[in-house]
């Protein structure tokens, strides 16, 4: 697959900028979530050709806490100010959530990781959505 970015879904619909960002941080997160999951699932399926047990295992791998507060720093020197202030927001929110095998740290800087996701996606940023996960999803 030449542009493993493609694997982004397409909002049905999508807000303002300002309603993104005026939505509860954990709801933006809820979001980001599913997209980051089914292009991580999309990527991989294809990238690889695996079978779905083996291709569990590895998206299961990258979707993790750990790595998405890895991604999170990844992306955090590119990000604007209203990208920077969801991220902020949703890292700092109270959740009644315990992180399971991840650290708390690694929990919140994920949570901001995915509302900033489900925001760029909600508001149709779909250029910068790709761009960042560019460089998020980045090989080592």
């Amino acid at each position: 697959m030449e542009n493993k970015t493609d694997c982004l879904p397409v909002a049905g619909k999508t807000v303002t900028e300002k309603q993104a960002r005026e939505l509860n941080p954990l709801v933006l997160a809820y979001i980001g979530d599913s997209v980051q999951m089914l292009y991580v699932r999309t990527r991989t399926a294809l990238e690889t050709g695996c079978k779905a047990g083996v291709l569990h295992k590895a998206v299961s791998q990258e979707v993790k806490a750990h790595s998405q507060a890895v991604a999170a720093e990844r992306i955090l020197p590119l990000l604007t100010a209203d990208e920077e202030g969801v991220y902020r927001r949703a890292k700092n929110s109270h959740t009644n959530n315990i992180a399971k095998n991840a650290t708390s740290t690694d929990y919140r800087k994920a949570s901001g990781f995915e509302a900033l996701i489900g925001y760029l996606y909600l508001s149709g940023q779909r250029e910068r959505l790709k761009e960042l996960a560019d460089v998020a999803y980045k090989e080592e």
